[in-house]
């Protein structure tokens, strides 16, 4: 253990503010529903600003792509600046790219917001490692897993949210409510979140070029890394084609579909859960239980054409109890690495297992043009199978 990461824990309080947990699991639901309000928005969008209909999934990917990059470039900016300043800028950003896509005159315009939204949206990837810095040692997975579990209601409801409110009040004013929602978040995150204020004396451009060092000097990360981009591929696998399948197959409207991913919900309730696993030390039986749940959800979902409707609806639910269970496990591994880095083992942890997601979502199309539902429940069962036979035979247990 380094200097740093002793002085961290001498200087750790005995428990972590029950306050400051659920302001920030509130908060990073908030935030992060920011990258998915647009998804079911796109052809009232596309209409709305004349995008051509061929480009007009770029409104949803331009917001996942300014994701990522916030991730790599922006995230990490919390293991060298003050917390509170750095999140209130970070908010009012995303407060201002909101705003533009409300007002957006053309498509141009809405593409810059959009691409600016999910770079703002990284704040939620901020607060998250303030907060397990702020948590002690021994209860640090349960504070994390309850931060998550806000993350994951957020990411869940934001769909049905944005689609009810576009009924009401156009598309337009998701956008601008979402942008007020920001910046009353900036103020109460501000008053609520410790000040945390890193060593200094490293300039930008080390500071990212520590970032490869850090990947390749912890083998923790990348196997936490690459057992969450396998389930993140079987979560986006998941959830691109059910919602097709529910349609070709069983005839559900959009609003039905919005209803029945809303039963995705219950896996964010695993999230505490989890967290008191990885604090008890049960990381590798918690992981190999999450990739025999993610293979037993696509299995049973795969079996539709026997159980109908309701194999898919319990899939679903298996499918993100064990992609949950898995992710909680992996930040709690991570955020024990190094307590100088956190910022960065958490952006580089998000950012690879959003690799597998694209990984996932772009296998749709082929699997079902190819083989139909079928194929990609087969595909959805093999992949957590695959990570579960590497992870009984590797050596590392955490």
């Amino acid at each position: 253990m380094s200097q740093a990461d002793c002085a961290a824990v001498r200087v750790a309080p005995a428990a972590v503010d029950a306050r400051l947990v659920l302001i920030a699991a509130i908060a990073c639901g908030a935030i992060v529903a920011n990258l998915y309000y647009a998804q079911p928005l796109v052809d009232l969008i596309a209409s709305g600003l004349g995008i051509a209909p061929a480009a007009a999934s770029s409104v949803v990917a331009l917001t996942q792509l300014g994701y990522g990059v916030g991730l790599i470039l922006v995230a990490p900016l919390v293991d060298l600046f003050e917390s509170r300043r750095l999140l209130t800028v970070t908010l009012a950003a995303a407060a201002l790219a909101l705003a533009l896509t409300a007002v957006s005159p053309s498509g141009g315009v809405f593409f810059a917001g959009s691409f600016l939204i999910g770079v703002g949206s990284v704040a939620a990837q901020m607060l998250l490692p303030i907060v397990a810095s702020a948590a002690p040692e021994e209860t640090r997975g349960q504070v994390v897993g309850t931060v998550m579990s806000g993350l994951l209601f957020g990411i869940l409801l934001a769909r049905p949210v944005s689609s009810v409110l576009a009924d009401l009040a156009g598309w337009r004013a998701v956008f601008a409510l979402s942008a007020a929602l920001m910046l009353l978040i900036a103020v109460v995150v501000r008053a609520a979140v410790p000040s945390r204020r890193p060593q200094g004396g490293m300039g930008y451009g080390a500071f990212l070029a520590s970032m490869p060092r850090l990947l390749a000097g912890h083998a923790v990360l990348r196997r936490r890394a690459g057992y969450q981009a396998a389930m993140f591929a079987v979560f986006s696998l998941f959830w691109t084609a059910a919602p097709m399948r529910l349609i070709e197959a069983y005839g559900f409207s959009h609003t039905m579909v919005g209803l029945f991913a809303l039963a995705g919900a219950s896996g964010a309730l695993v999230a505490p859960w989890a967290g008191r696993l990885a604090d008890r030390g049960l990381t590798y039986p918690g992981t190999l239980a999450a990739l025999g749940l993610a293979s037993l959800g696509f299995t049973v979902a795969g079996a539709d054409g026997w159980l109908g409707v309701a194999g898919l609806l319990v899939g679903a639910v298996v499918v993100d109890v064990g992609v949950q269970l898995n992710m909680i496990l992996g930040q709690r591994a991570i955020y024990g690495l190094s307590a100088e880095a956190r910022g960065r083992l958490n952006g580089l942890y998000v950012a690879i297992l959003f690799l597998g997601g694209a990984v996932g979502s772009t296998l749709v199309s082929p699997l079902m043009t190819a083989y139909g539902w079928p194929g990609v429940a087969v595909v959805g069962a093999a992949l957590p199978l695959a990570t579960f036979a590497f992870a009984v035979f590797d050596r590392g247990r955490d």
